[in-house]
C-alpha cells in the first residue's frame, strides 16, 4: 500500500507540472489543497511550486492565499469526518494510510497543547489530515482549530510563495527540497520561545 501511495505522489507531481500553466490551474490548486487536508495523500505544495515556476511567479501571494483557503476549508471537512463519521469514513482513512500510531500520538499532543499541536501539523510536513480528523474526534474547540490552522497553513504556503517570488529558480528548488527540515527548525524555535515566555 505504501508503494502505491508513493507511486500516486510521483504521478501527481508529474501531473502538476503539466497543468501548472493551464487556465484552470488555480481551481486545481484549490481542489488539491482542500482534498489533502482530509483524505488526499499529495500535498498542494507540489502544484503551488509548479505554478510559481511559470510566469505566475509575480502573483505568488495570490496563489498562496488560494492554497491556504482551500486547505483550511478542507481541514474543516476533516474535522467533520472525525466528529460525525469517524467510525465509518474516519476509520477507513486511518487504516488506508496506516495512521493508527499517529492518532494515538496526536491524542497525547492535544492533551498537552491543542493549539500548538494543530499549528505544528499545519506548518510542517506532518500529515495535516491526521490532526484535522483527530480534532473532530477529540472535540477540539473549533475556534482554536481554525485559528491554528490558518496561522500554520498560511505560514507554510506564504513561506514557499515568498521564496518563489523573490528568488525563484535554483534557490527556490533548494529551499523546497529542504523545506521539511527548515519548517521543523522554525517550529523548534517557536516552541522554545513559547516555553520561555508563556510557560
Amino acid at each position: 500500500m505504501r508503494h502505491k501511495l508513493q507511486t500516486l505522489k510521483e504521478t501527481m507531481s508529474a501531473w502538476a507540472v503539466r497543468h501548472a500553466e493551464g487556465k484552470n490551474a488555480k481551481w486545481w490548486l484549490f481542489g488539491m489543497s482542500f482534498a489533502e487536508s482530509s483524505f488526499f495523500p499529495v500535498p498542494p505544495d507540489v502544484l503551488l511550486v509548479a505554478i510559481l515556476m511559470t510566469k505566475e511567479r509575480a502573483r505568488a501571494f495570490y496563489y498562496a492565499t488560494i492554497t491556504t483557503l482551500g486547505s483550511v476549508l478542507g481541514g474543516l471537512l476533516g474535522y467533520a469526518i472525525g466528529y460525525f463519521l469517524f467510525q465509518t469514513v474516519g476509520v477507513w482513512l486511518v487504516d488506508i494510510y496506516h495512521l493508527e500510531t499517529e492518532m494515538i500520538t496526536v491524542q497525547k499532543l492535544f492533551i498537552e497543547n491543542a493549539f500548538f499541536a494543530i499549528f505544528v501539523a499545519a506548518f510542517t510536513p506532518i500529515p495535516y489530515k491526521v490532526f484535522t480528523i483527530a480534532g473532530g474526534l477529540f472535540g477540539i474547540s473549533i475556534p482554536t482549530f481554525i485559528i491554528a490552522s490558518i496561522l500554520g497553513r498560511a505560514g507554510r504556503f506564504f513561506a514557499v510563495a515568498t521564496v518563489m517570488k523573490y528568488f525563484g529558480g535554483h534557490i527556490a528548488r533548494v529551499f523546497y527540497e529542504y523545506f521539511n527540515l527548515i519548517s521543523f527548525a522554525i517550529v523548534i524555535v517557536l516552541g522554545v520561545i513559547l516555553y520561555a515566555f508563556f510557560l
